[in-house]
C-alpha cells in the first residue's frame, strides 16, 4: 500500500483518485508521496521514503527542488490546470484598467440623494473610460496562461503580439495565427498599450522587467504581472509611476509599498483562486503522482525529464542516476548478471541527472531485490525502485 501525506486542504475531487484499497492518506510519517498547495517545505525534513512531491499549482518556489533532485525525489506541478482562472483575472484587469468600474460602484454606494437615478445620470461622465477594441496587447511568455490570454484578447478585438523564445510545439499549435509573434521583447515594450507577463520565476527571469525595460515602454502603457512578484522590479515600477513614465501597473502580488498609488492596482493573489482551478489542480496533481508511484512514468515534472513507456511486463525497474556516459550499459549489465531478460527500456536525461525505465520478465521478488541492491551500490545511482505491475501479476 502506498502512503500519501498531504499539506494544506486538497480538493476532495483530487484525493478521491487515491483508491482506499491501495492508498493510505496521512497515516504514516514515512510517506511515499506528498501532495500540497502552498505549504513551504524548505524546512521540512524529508523522510527517505519520499519518492515524489506533487504541487497542486504551477509554481514550485515553496519546494526545495534542487535538494529533491539530488535525493532522487521527483517534483511535479500542474501546468495549465489553473490557466483559465488566471486568464479570466487578467482579462478582468484589462477591463478595469480602461473602465473605472470599481470607482463607479464605490461612488454609487456612497450616494444619499432621494432622486438617485437622476443624480447618477448627471454625474456618470466622471467615470467615462475607454474600450479595449483596437488597443495593442503584448504578452510576454506564451505558456498555457499566456497563450489563452493572447487568444481571448484577440477575440475581444485587441491587436495582440506575443513574445516567447522557448514556446513549445504544443503551445504554438494552440495560439491563433492572428497573434503576431515578436522576435525581440523590445518590439512589445516599445509598441504595446498593455503588457502582461506570464513567465516562471527562475534566475534568468527575476526582475526581468526593470528600469531599462520600463523606460522602453510607451508613457501611456500599463504593465500587468500575474506570474510572480519578483518578475517585476518594484523599485523600478514605483520610480516610473512617480515620474509619469508609464500609465499604470496591475499586480496580483501584494506589497505594502505598492499600496495607495492611484495608478497601481494590487490584487490579493487571486489568480488561481477559483473552485474550478483548485479542483483541476488537485485532480492533475493526484493523477501525476499516482501514475508515477504505480508505473514510474514521469510527466509534468520540474526537475526530471518526461519519460513515458507502456507497462506490460511483470515488473519495472526505475533508476534515477547521474547523466554520464555508459550508464545504460552499466544498468543493463547489472541486470544481466542475474540472468534477467529485459523486455523494454527507455532513458532520458535532464541536466546533471537522467532517468531510466527497464521492464523485465523476472517475477522472483528476491532476485529483483538483489538487482536493486546491486544498482544502489553504484555511487552514480541516486535512487532505484522496483514496481510490480498490478494489472499483470
Amino acid at each position: 500500500m502506498f502512503q500519501i501525506k498531504t499539506f494544506n486542504a486538497i480538493a476532495s475531487e483530487g484525493m478521491e483518485r487515491f483508491e482506499k484499497e491501495r492508498y493510505a492518506i496521512n497515516e504514516s510519517e514515512q510517506p511515499d508521496g506528498i501532495i500540497l498547495r502552498s505549504q513551504k517545505l524548505h524546512e521540512y525534513a524529508f523522510p527517505e521514503s519520499v519518492v515524489a512531491v506533487a504541487r497542486a499549482g504551477a509554481g514550485t518556489n515553496n519546494i526545495p527542488v534542487e535538494e529533491c533532485t539530488k535525493n532522487g525525489v521527483v517534483v511535479f506541478n500542474t501546468p495549465g490546470a489553473n490557466a483559465n482562472a488566471v486568464k479570466e483575472l487578467v482579462l478582468t484587469s484589462l477591463f478595469i484598467a480602461v473602465r473605472p468600474v470599481v470607482q463607479g460602484i464605490e461612488w454609487v454606494q456612497q450616494q444619499t440623494e432621494t432622486d438617485l437615478a437622476s443624480h447618477v445620470e448627471a454625474n456618470k461622465k466622471q467615470f467615462a473610460g475607454h474600450e479595449l477594441v483596437g488597443k495593442k496587447l503584448g504578452v510576454i511568455g506564451l505558456g498555457a496562461i499566456g497563450a489563452m490570454v493572447a487568444n481571448d484578447a484577440y477575440r475581444l478585438g485587441m491587436e495582440v503580439m506575443g513574445y516567447d523564445p522557448y514556446v513549445s510545439v504544443d503551445t504554438a499549435w494552440s495560439i491563433s495565427r492572428r497573434v503576431k509573434r515578436a522576435q525581440e521583447m523590445d518590439e512589445i515594450l516599445k509598441t504595446c498599450d498593455f503588457i502582461t507577463v506570464h513567465v516562471p520565476l527562475i534566475d534568468s527571469t527575476r526582475n526581468m522587467i526593470g528600469t531599462k525595460e520600463i523606460a522602453a515602454m510607451k508613457k501611456t502603457a500599463r504593465l500587468l504581472n500575474f506570474s510572480r512578484g519578483e518578475i517585476v522590479d518594484t523599485d523600478a515600477v514605483l520610480a516610473a509611476i512617480e515620474a509619469g513614465e508609464i500609465g499604470g501597473f496591475t499586480t496580483d502580488f501584494a506589497e505594502e509599498r505598492l499600496l495607495h498609488h492611484p495608478n497601481i492596482t494590487v490584487l490579493p493573489h487571486l489568480g488561481a483562486s477559483t473552485e474550478e482551478a483548485e479542483i483541476n489542480c488537485a485532480k492533475m496533481a493526484a493523477r501525476t503522482l499516482k501514475r508515477y508511484l504505480e508505473t514510474g512514468v514521469i510527466k509534468n515534472s520540474v526537475n526530471f525529464p518526461t519519460v513515458e513507456m507502456s507497462f506490460h511486463s511483470p515488473y519495472r525497474i526505475t533508476v534515477i542516476h547521474k547523466n554520464i556516459p555508459n550508464m545504460l550499459g552499466r544498468i543493463s549489465s547489472a541486470i544481466a548478471e542475474f540472468s534477467i531478460n529485459i523486455d523494454n527500456m527507455i532513458n532520458r536525461g535532464r541536466g546533471e541527472f537522467a532517468y531510466t525505465l527497464v521492464d523485465v520478465t523476472e517475477t522472483d521478488e528476491a532476485v529483483l531485490q538483489d538487482v536493486l541492491a546491486r544498482l544502489e551500490s553504484s555511487e552514480d545511482v541516486v535512487r532505484v525502485r522496483i514496481i510490480k505491475n498490478q494489472e499483470v501479476i
